[in-house]
């Protein structure tokens, strides 16, 4: 397969695999909780950090449990002010950084191979988070995409590639320096494995399900209407009721056609204006797929969603976009992602997901800059708890493109408006009817003048802690949790994320958890002191104690500051010792 190669590939290749972990640290204060419900690592997140690091730091917990990621990184055009900085550990690449500008700007000869150096790293990790059976949507436009896809190949590999989403941006005409009035921009879908990802469908609203109002009897089946224009068959003649002959392309051969007929499974009815109608019956679908062409007008709601929560952006997605997008992962509790989180979008669609249908998704939001509190986590807090805005808010109930077999059709058209109209107008003040850049339109307007219902729910807020290392272990300076440190060396010694941390007796062994082939202890205390004393040592008796609870005799992985026993003695018992935390390593096949 050909690859992309750049400046700097080489040392950010396994550069995901230097980054150190660090702790989540919880903010109570900043949280989003109900009362009596204290902040947790398993619900909703909002983390406050590099989102490289902040990646790493949810290996521990999330590797391999993500059913769905979105990201919305830079586009890279040169005007927006994005920086480069990562430390790769390469005196090379530092050297590089330090005589080229930061941030990166349009005439950077080099922005292209910058911005693959920050994209590669963390793609590696997103990958790692993916569940097997989950997807990956980034949103890109033309500066990046074609770079961003040969990157994706590699990383996905290019047969878990999915689609390229053309999505509707903006109407109108380009700016006097452009030959073209752009009005896109792509999202690109990728899976962990393409072969058990689960189909993806859009259920259908009620005014969609319209079309599929003439079921058979056991609700599996619909009927629909043959295309006289299907060109694939032979022209044949049909029979109608009334001895009427029929002349068309009716989809299937003439003798499959007689046969379904038998069967019933194809029928023949006269519509209101005298016309026969061949019908034949389909498997009622899930829904509907997600379409490569996105050319509904949801950017144009965009920055209003923003702007009512007192914070502007640049480019805001729209709620719809990440809701049309999510709502097509069929787990109702599935975990969502997005480690550049910006204004809140996605898990503001998290939240309007499962008001409508009762899910309990859950979302992981990640952002590096200063408003990660002020801005991301203020809008979603209100959309949780509700807000007060005055104005009128939009909301678009239908866009349907025109063809001209459409137009040949238009009372039904007209009447497929009116009964959306009839259907959603008691929830808004006003429902209008437009016709806007070849599309029928139909918009509900709200006007709110008091407080928008919140959408209930909640999150934990967190920054980053320092990272676990040696020196700062030997220290004392901000010595992790128990609970953060169990899971860290479990992750990095098994590769499996440790789920809940046993709670551990005050002279126990440390026992956190076990695969099919190991159980790991961990004898550890965040006290400074205690670490640099003799008790913090793995001592024959310690050993004792691991081995008589181990029935199943498994060899031990345990994580100690230090040892009174030779490993020879140790080795003999079917003991790994690993010295905290810098002697831990994967085993792998377990």
């Amino acid at each position: 397969m050909p690859t992309l190669d750049f400046k700097g590939k080489s040392f950010v290749y396994t550069h995901h695999l230097s980054v150190p972990f660090r702790e989540l640290i919880v903010d109570t204060k900043k949280s989003e909780l109900p009362a009596g419900v204290k902040p947790s690592l398993e619900g909703n997140l909002i983390i406050h950090g590099d989102n490289l690091h902040a990646l790493k730091a949810l290996l521990p917990i999330y590797a391999g449990k993500v059913d769905c990621i979105y990201i919305d990184p830079p586009y890279n055009t040169g005007n927006e002010g994005w920086c480069y900085n990562d430390n790769v550990r390469s005196p090379l690449m530092k050297e590089w950084l330090k005589k080229s500008a930061n941030p990166v700007e349009k005439d950077d000869l080099e922005r292209h191979d910058k911005w693959l150096c920050m994209m590669w790293p963390r793609l590696k990790l997103l990958h790692e988070l993916l569940a097997q059976d989950a997807i990956i949507f980034i949103s890109i436009d033309d500066n990046e995409v074609h770079r961003l896809r040969s990157v994706l190949d590699e990383v996905f590999g290019e047969d878990n590639f999915l689609a390229l989403f053309a999505r509707r941006t903006k109407s109108g005409g380009g700016s006097a320096a452009s030959h073209f009035a752009i009005e896109h921009d792509y999202v690109l879908a990728y899976a962990r494995h393409k072969e058990i990802l689960p189909d993806l469908f859009i259920e259908y609203d009620e005014q969609y399900a319209k079309r599929y109002s003439e079921q058979d009897d056991t609700s599996r089946y619909y009927w629909d209407t043959f295309e006289r224009s299907y060109t694939a068959t032979t022209p044949y003649e049909i029979e109608a009721p009334d001895g009427t002959k029929l002349k068309g392309n009716w989809f299937k051969g003439e003798e499959t056609f007689k046969r379904d007929y038998a069967a019933g499974d194809i029928r023949i009815r006269k519509k209101p204006d005298g016309e026969w109608s061949v019908q034949f019956k389909q498997r009622m679908p899930e829904g509907r797929k997600l379409r490569s062409l996105m050319i509904e007008n949801h950017f144009k709601a965009a920055p209003d969603e923003v702007s009512r929560f007192g914070v502007e952006f640049n480019y805001p997605k729209p709620v719809q976009l990440l809701k049309h997008l999510l709502a097509s992962v069929p787990k109702k509790n599935a975990l969502i992602l997005d480690s550049f989180a910006g204004s809140g979008t996605t898990a503001a669609a998290v939240l309007a997901l499962n008001k409508k249908d009762g899910g309990n998704r859950k979302f992981i939001l990640v952002e590096m800059e200063d408003y990660a509190y002020k801005a991301t986590a203020a809008r979603v807090r209100q959309v949780i708890k509700g807000y007060k805005y005055d104005g009128t808010l939009h909301e678009e109930l239908l866009h349907e493109p025109l063809t001209w077999a459409k137009l040949k059709k238009a009372a039904e058209l007209v009447e497929k408006a009116e009964s959306i109209e009839k259907l959603e107008g008691n929830g808004f003040d006003k429902v209008t009817k437009t016709f806007e850049d070849g599309a029928l339109v139909v918009t509900g307007e709200k006007k709110v003048t008091e407080k928008v219902e919140g959408l209930g729910g909640s999150f934990t807020f967190c920054t980053l802690g320092e990272e676990m290392s040696m020196d700062r272990l030997l220290a004392g300076d901000k010595l992790p949790s128990f609970d953060a440190l169990a899971k860290y060396v479990f992750y990095t010694a098994t590769g499996r994320t440790l789920a809940d941390v046993p709670k551990q007796k005050a002279d126990g062994d440390g026992f956190i958890g076990e695969t099919d082939f190991y159980r790991v202890h961990l004898y550890y205390k965040p006290e400074k002191k205690w670490l640099s004393s003799n008790d913090a040592a793995l001592t024959e008796p310690l050993v004792e104690e691991m081995l008589a609870s181990n029935k199943e005799k498994k060899r031990l992985l345990v994580f100690a500051a230090a040892k009174f026993m030779a490993q020879k003695q140790l080795t003999r018992q079917g003991v790994e010792f690993c010295q905290l935390p810098y002697a831990i390593h994967r085993i792998m096949g377990d």
